[in-house]
């Protein structure tokens, strides 16, 4: 039987596991309030970015109706046509959809036993797919093992690493980006604590 996680592996899962949610489909209203009562996050250190973003995310939560924000996510993610923000690896990583970058993930996934859950429209290299994949990373699944923090950190270079920030960036700059503004700034300010960890933990290692 495993061992539980760490209070800090527990941590990480649950943000990869919210932003997931937040970057995949608008939050409900019972996800809106369960984030407006939520406990602050206190920084580490003097970067106090994802300590702010936290807290400017919850307020926004407690005074947001929900349909005004399914209708913001809708006008950012779903539009008729090319919606104003696509949050794809390729994109970022090729300048097209569907790209070798996508290639080259389905092949890291498959060696992982992970593949995309049937139904799902969006492809695996979407920031909240790849949020979602790293919280199986850390926490596991049914029938797949947690990954050491090696592998983790293979997957997150591979694939979030390299683009993440021009991707949360395009989201927060989106005209009509109210809510999801500060959704861009949570994730930024978290997967850069992510890839500084990542270096600093191989420095330790040297």
């Amino acid at each position: 039987m495993a061992l539980p996680l760490s209070g800090e592996e527990q941590a990480r899962a649950d943000l990869y596991a919210l932003l997931s949610r937040l970057l995949l489909a608008p939050p409900d209203a019972g996800l809106l309030e369960a984030l407006a009562a939520s406990d602050p996050i206190l920084a580490q250190g003097e970067d106090l970015a994802l300590e702010q973003a936290w807290e400017q995310l919850t307020l926004a939560s407690g005074v947001m109706d929900p349909q005004a924000v399914a209708d913001e996510f809708d006008a950012l993610f779903i539009s008729i046509g090319t919606p104003p923000v696509n949050p794809y690896a390729s994109r970022y990583l090729s300048g097209f959809m569907n790209d070798a970058p996508l290639a080259a993930l389905r092949a890291d996934l498959a060696h992982l036993k992970l593949a995309r859950v049937g139904g799902v429209g969006e492809f695996e290299d979407h920031l909240g797919a790849l949020c979602e994949t790293m919280r199986v990373l850390i926490a596991g699944g049914p029938g797949i093992a947690r990954q050491p923090l090696a592998r983790q950190q293979q997957f997150f270079e591979a694939h979030i690493g390299p683009w993440y920030a021009r991707g949360v960036a395009d989201i927060a700059a989106a005209e009509g980006a109210n809510y999801y503004r500060l959704v861009a700034r949570l994730a930024g300010a978290f997967l850069a604590i992510e890839a500084e960890a990542f270096v600093v933990g191989e420095e330790t290692d040297d």
